[in-house]
């Protein structure tokens, strides 16, 4: 089991980044709220890993926080929600933002994101209040706040920042025709391409 990997940096591609840790680079790919936390590409970085073996391949997810992998761990274990759905999930909002849809039966929120309908919801509200109780207490006993806070830099501006937005909604399972309308609803000069896919995932909220 990889726990976690500390190294340098030296890819970065929404969702995707490519982390090289004594010269051997790991493909991870990382919820975008965790994503816009990362530092610049060629820095060193520290993230919290899940290792998933399956027959056909073997993945790495990536987290800034043991409090966002530790939800991840509790999203792929409800019904009918797997890694790339957990991904999409806290890709879609913060960690903070999918307790407080729990805690307040909010389907309405959580069936805009793809791939989540409405008997998924269903499910995930009904299955995850008793288990995020557990993991807020265990986080509030370890005085962590159970939270992701919002400190990261944006890149410099990329003339691809909207092919690049483009391309990390449709990772995510957004089809083309959305992605597309999103990114051009709220794109405007000078966005970089991270601030462009924070603001296109809130436009779909």
């Amino acid at each position: 089991m990889i726990g976690r990997l500390q190294g340098t940096l030296v890819e970065k591609q929404a969702p995707d980044i490519v982390l090289d840790v004594n010269g051997v680079g790991y493909e991870v790919q990382m919820p975008l709220t965790s994503f816009y936390e990362l530092p610049e590409l060629d820095q060193q970085a520290l993230i919290y890993t899940h290792f998933v073996v399956r027959e056909d391949a073997q993945l790495l997810y990536g987290f800034i926080s043991k409090q966002e992998r530790a939800l991840f761990r509790l999203l792929i274990k409800a019904n009918g929600v797997g890694p790339k759905l957990a991904l999409t999930i806290l890709s879609g909002m913060t960690s903070a933002e999918f307790v407080g849809c729990v805690e307040r039966d909010d389907i309405a929120t959580l069936v805009k994101l793809p791939g989540v309908g409405k008997k998924t919801a269903e499910r995930l509200l009904v299955e995850m209040r008793d288990k995020l109780k557990s993991l807020l207490d265990a986080s509030t006993a370890g005085g962590n706040e159970f939270k992701l806070q919002s400190n990261f830099t944006p890149e410099p501006v990329a003339n691809t920042a909207e092919e690049d937005a483009i391309a990390a909604l449709l990772a995510l399972g957004y089809k083309p025709a959305q992605a597309s309308r999103a990114v051009s609803a709220v794109m405007t000069e000078g966005m970089d391409s991270e601030t462009l896919i924070k603001a296109a995932l809130k436009s779909m909220l």
